[in-house]
């Protein structure tokens, strides 16, 4: 199980989260990397799994979340870019805080959601830039996140959408509204300039992949990012 230093404070939505990307590290020194970066003042480490058919590109899978799990203190964030987040969910369930999947793919969502849950994760639902925003507004009560890609989902150093800023609006929006509470992250070309766009937008959950594990001062990279 997950070793985790859990602060009551990362599952508040008011709170400004900075969760860097794993994808961004180097892997010829994993288990180093992410205390590294833990030590810099990373909230939460953000896993991103990829199965090279939702998005073309393949990362990694279980065993490496499972040995990113025996050395994290700070929850697990994990992205599924992939076509069956309902087959493969349980596969990471004992090792990470949240699960994120897609509301692209053909599968029942609702039904996923629900087992995420059960499992003992908090849940989230990730919208790609194509996507129009009214494919999310059903489950908007069933999640603790909601993942509002600003770059096409699949590979890391793309230029931030600002356009994907409306989203994040409506979901601030529609979540004051209807009394709910979920986080807003948002996931790509995420540098100091931009979380400030974001953060305006009402996101406080800011994945950093270059812009972190790159950083000459990963310290002084995640401070900027949150302030």
């Amino acid at each position: 199980m997950l070793k985790t230093k859990e602060k009551e404070e990362s599952m508040n939505s008011k709170t400004i989260i900075v969760a860097p990307s794993v994808l961004a590290s180097d892997f010829n020194n994993l288990g180093a990397e992410c205390e590294r970066i833990e030590k810099a003042g990373a909230d939460w480490l953000h896993l991103d799994v990829m199965d090279g058919h939702f998005v073309d590109n393949i990362s990694f899978g279980p065993p490496i979340v499972q040995s990113i799990a025996k050395i994290a203190t700070v929850p697990l964030d994990t992205h599924l870019m992939i076509e069956r987040p309902d087959h493969f969910f349980p596969r990471f369930i004992p090792y990470v805080r949240n699960i994120t999947i897609h509301v692209e793919p053909q599968y029942d969502i609702g039904g996923t959601l629900k087992g995420i849950r059960a499992g003992g994760a908090t849940c989230g639902l990730a919208i790609s830039p194509p996507t129009s925003f009214e494919e999310v507004e059903p489950y908007l009560d069933q999640i603790d996140l909601l993942l509002v890609m600003t770059v096409n989902p699949g590979f890391g150093g793309q230029h931030f959408m600002e356009s994907m800023m409306a989203k994040v609006k409506r979901a601030a929006q529609l979540r004051a509204e209807r009394r709910l509470d979920f986080h807003i992250e948002v996931d790509g070309g995420i540098y100091p300039n931009t979380a400030a766009i974001a953060r305006e937008s009402g996101a406080n959950v800011l994945v950093a992949g270059t812009g972190v594990f790159r950083a000459q001062d990963a310290a002084l990279a995640i401070k900027e990012l949150r302030e």
